[in-house]
């Protein structure tokens, strides 16, 4: 393919990338029903985590770094391992290691990011109105390190009705012993 063509598909699924996980959302956190999992145990203590930008750097490779701190995106369909994940485990923040998702909530979304209908504990992530790119999105991010995790949209499946779009690059996944 040549550089023309590529550059071409990029422009041409732009729109796409950005409005896939646009959605509206009609309500907070709190207002929205919650379904009881099995991790209660991993319930944020409320010791928040600070750390310089050069620290994160050291700790985070380049592409979890832009999404963590920088509130960047990663590209659909890149995050395979964690978009194709069907193993039974927990979703933890790639930057402080917080619980943030279990497997039994994670479903397919045809998005291209990692999706779940639910956080482990709402403790765990918080919610922020983000105005970028246009639109009135609701931003995630971790809540003992402030990272950024992606956006939740109120068209997700049942029992909660909504859909977590995360990165894939922002979550470790562990598996279940």
């Amino acid at each position: 393919m040549t550089l023309f063509k590529i550059v071409m598909s990029a422009l041409l699924l732009s729109p796409f990338i950005l409005f896939s996980c646009a959605g509206s959302n009609k309500s907070t956190l709190s207002e929205r029903t919650e379904v009881k999992t099995e991790a209660t145990n991993l319930i944020f203590d409320g010791k928040k985590i600070s750390k310089t930008d050069e620290e994160w750097k050291t700790i985070l490779g380049p592409e979890s770094y832009e999404v963590l701190r920088k509130k960047g995106t990663e590209r659909a369909f890149t995050a395979k391992e964690m978009l194709e994940n069907k193993k039974k485990g927990h979703f933890y923040c790639a930057g402080c290691g917080l619980p943030l998702f279990s497997s039994n909530t994670k479903f397919d979304s045809g998005t291209g990011w990692p999706s779940f209908y639910q956080p482990v504990a709402k403790e765990n992530v918080g919610e922020i109105t983000d105005e970028s790119h246009g639109m009135i999105r609701t931003e995630v991010v971790c809540n003992r390190c402030g990272g950024h995790l992606g956006h939740v949209f109120d068209d997700g499946p049942k029992p909660t009705g909504l859909r977590y779009c995360m990165n894939g690059v922002s979550m470790k996944f562990v598996e279940s012993k």
